[in-house]
């Protein structure tokens, strides 16, 4: 991409195609939320800034959305997708509502069934507010390292208030809530309203609930000029729209700075999952060695690290409960992850500027006796970068927990990956690259932790990190629970963040998760 400037809008555009997966939506939701708001923003006649603000925060309203999938999926009795399609537009102020929602938790468990809805209900508002919050924590941090500005994080942190203050995290009320918030809010729930009923149905929720879910005002300009919005974004093609809805100056950004956007939403997928945590960051640095040490050429280095980041950007569209897994995994099971390759590629496809790498990560399960999957390809259409893709994917996911087994030592995943090799189902020469940029990987000792953080307090963060409990953490370090206690609020003091979904991020960002404090590390 040399020193080619590239556009913002698009890239956010399409990435925000994995939120919508996240929430169990189809592809667009986001974009049409963010240009009814826009227009909504321009309607009472906001300044450029602010309509900058609205247009970001709701084209990334949902970036937050994988904080907290796992716990959703066990929470709520399986698929978090489909349960989040049910809570996304229910009125939290309304018990009927609420009532309702109940009916789909636990379907398809069996027998287990009453006693996930009577968990569900019991610890709905303890459950409730460590959902907000950390979905929101993420989301704003996560805008904060795309440096879409303090309004738009501001406006993410609470896009779950509500105008009579009956909302979370904060309990906001009126003119407390950003503004931008606020219209964000109202065209999110009258996109959704719209797609379920019409124009009609989207008038009529936002009517129904202005004074207490949403602000008056702005159900009053959504009353005025919602419905010609609506059949405005309906008539047009939204992709073309909503790069041409973006407020002035349009907003580029160095090529180089790709890389940056590229590990924020690798972050993002990897924060679904403990199991995952810097899976996708290791993978580009694993490949870009193996890369290097091939020869290839720069640019084919730079597409292939890029590629890797956003390699499992996929994974989001797959439920929690299947990724969770313990046990066996049905044939449905299987086919929803064969997807994931699938659903990586067809996003990135979304921009010009990111399709070509949608090319090599949509290829990272293909092997090259044809037996991969999602083209089911072999050795003549898998390219040398996606063979390198493939080979550090399959040995970075060697050396991590997953649910259904340990860790494999480095030594034990080269083996395996060696066999594969010689077995015809990955390039052997690719594997040996990437065995080799694995061993040089711990060189040179870290003698300061960002944040002022000390060895043990990175130590407890890993372990905030991957999901254990204040008890657990004691345990594990041979301390006393009140101690582990002491330590973790010392580690969220300093670290600017209150929750397990904030504390994986930051340690993602900082690469605290390899390694052991004193010991040689990258």
């Amino acid at each position: 991409m040399g020193d080619q400037r590239l556009r913002m809008a698009d890239l956010l555009a399409a990435l925000s195609v994995a939120t919508d997966l996240g929430m169990g939506r189809p592809p667009e939701k986001a974009i049409r939320s963010c240009l009814l708001a826009t227009g909504l923003a321009r309607a009472l006649d906001r300044p450029d800034a602010q309509v900058r603000a609205v247009y970001l925060a709701s084209l990334v309203r949902h970036v937050g959305c994988t904080a907290t999938a796992a716990l959703e999926a066990r929470i709520y009795g399986g698929d978090e997708l489909a349960s989040r399609r049910a809570a996304e537009p229910a009125d939290f102020g309304d018990s009927r509502e609420m009532l309702a929602m109940t009916f789909g938790i636990g379907r398809g468990a069996g027998p287990r069934r009453p006693f996930l809805v009577a968990q569900a209900v019991a610890g709905d508002v303890r459950h409730g507010k460590t959902i907000f919050r950390s979905i929101c924590d993420a989301a704003s941090l996560l805008a904060g390292r795309l440096g879409l500005g303090q309004e738009v994080q501001n406006s993410l942190y609470q896009q779950f208030e509500r105008w009579d203050g009956k909302g979370a995290p904060l309990g906001l009320a009126r003119d407390e809530i950003t503004l931008t918030a606020r219209i964000s809010e109202v065209a999110t729930q009258a996109v959704l309203a719209h797609q379920a009923g019409g124009p009609d149905a989207a008038v009529a929720k936002i009517d129904q609930r202005a004074g207490g879910w949403f602000d008056p005002l702005v159900a009053e300009v959504f009353r005025r000029h919602g419905p010609g919005l609506l059949r405005e974004i309906d008539a047009g093609d939204p992709w073309e729209a909503v790069l041409a809805a973006e407020p002035s100056p349009v907003w580029h950004i160095a090529a180089s700075d790709l890389d940056r956007v590229a590990r924020c939403f690798a972050d993002m997928v990897d924060l679904k999952s403990t199991y995952t945590l810097g899976h996708s960051t290791e993978v580009a640095d694993l490949a870009e060695g193996a890369a290097r040490s091939l020869g290839l050429a720069e640019r084919e280095v730079e597409d292939l690290r890029r590629a890797a980041l956003l390699h499992d950007l996929g994974r989001v569209g797959v439920s929690s409960a299947v990724w969770e897994k313990a046990g066996h995994l049905t044939r449905g099971e299987r086919e929803q992850i064969r997807l994931h390759g699938y659903h990586t590629e067809r996003i990135l496809a979304c921009s010009r500027v990111l399709e070509p790498l949608g090319r090599i990560a949509g290829l990272h399960h293909e092997r090259l006796d044809g037996s991969g999957y999602h083209h089911g390809v072999a050795a003549p259409a898998i390219g040398t970068s996606a063979r390198i893709l493939a080979a550090a994917d399959a040995f970075q996911t060697a050396t991590q927990d997953r649910p259904h087994r340990p860790a494999r030592r480095p030594e034990e995943a080269a083996e395996s990956l060696i066999a594969e090799g010689a077995a015809g189902r990955l390039d052997l020469d690719c594997v040996r690259a990437v065995v080799a940029a694995a061993g040089q990987q711990t060189t040179a000792t870290r003698m300061t932790w960002p944040s002022g953080l000390t060895d043990r307090e990175v130590e407890v963060l890993r372990l905030v990190a991957r999901g254990l409990s204040n008890k657990e953490i004691a345990t594990r370090l041979v301390i006393a629970r009140r101690t582990a206690e002491h330590h973790v609020q010392h580690v969220y003091t300093k670290i600017g963040c209150s929750t397990r979904a904030g504390a994986a991020l930051f340690a993602m960002e900082h690469d605290l998760l390899r390694g052991r404090p004193g010991l040689t590390m990258r």
